[in-house]
């Protein structure tokens, strides 16, 4: 487990190593298995659950952030990553898919383990609905991250959000930032005013400062002046 620079969560850990299947073309991490020529064959590695009595204060551990946990390559580490999660009920483990069709199989989720789906864009926000709608679990979420394109309005988002029941959002940017991937502003301020409208919160990850987005008051903390990263919650 290690410290991580991912600003929603503390700590990840990634006990099923390997080169991710789904190949995603924006994958930092598919990069980094290439760069640094480390094995590519998918493999259960244990060591990575060690005893986390150590660690006092409640954290969240985000589970899986180099390889995707939900597709049949993984075989049954979900199930013993859940056993594990339920030895630290303190701790909050959040699990990010791209597969939500297979969410389903696992509900009802540990309650001390967030479940979110990745979207990029409206399309792949209507596929989380679909796979999030009639999951159990005390958190759900949706990461859209990289905002690559947005074409859904405000009003459709709302019911979308509210319907799978789905309590918090993330937005960010491709890594790196770069103005040739950056997303509109306008799409950033549509998802936040259906979130508002939703009273779900808003994660608004660091790398969309490039937007310039600290121009526009109703993505910002009205205390701090910050970006709005919030947190399940906390509405």
């Amino acid at each position: 487990m290690a410290k991580t620079k991912i600003e929603w969560c503390d700590y990840t850990i990634n006990p099923v190593k390997g080169l991710c299947p789904m190949a995603c073309p924006y994958c930092y991490a598919r990069r980094m298995y290439k760069r640094f020529k480390w094995n590519p064959e998918i493999q259960w590695d244990e060591s990575c659950l060690i005893d986390l009595k150590h660690i006092k204060q409640p954290s969240q551990i985000f589970v899986g952030s180099t390889m995707e946990l939900f597709g049949a390559w993984a075989g049954l580490a979900v199930l013993w990553i859940f056993a594990y999660a339920r030895e630290y009920p303190q701790h909050a483990f959040i699990f990010l898919t791209k597969k939500p069709e297979n969410l389903i199989k696992f509900s009802p989720f540990p309650d001390n383990c967030w479940v979110g789906v990745s979207a990029t864009d409206a399309s792949m926000l209507t596929r989380a609905w679909e796979g999030l709608k009639d999951v159990q679990a005390k958190v759900k979420f949706v990461s859209i991250e990289p905002l690559l394109k947005w074409d859904m309005s405000v009003s459709d988002t709302e019911w979308t959000i509210q319907t799978a029941g789905i309590n918090w959002l993330i937005i960010g940017q491709q890594t790196p930032a770069s103005p040739k991937t950056s997303p509109k502003i306008e799409w950033v301020k549509e998802i936040v005013q259906a979130a508002d409208k939703a009273g779900v919160p808003v994660f608004i990850k660091g790398n969309l400062n490039s937007c310039e987005i600290s121009e526009y008051p109703e993505l910002l903390d009205k205390q701090t002046g910050n970006l709005r990263q919030e947190f399940p919650g906390s509405k």
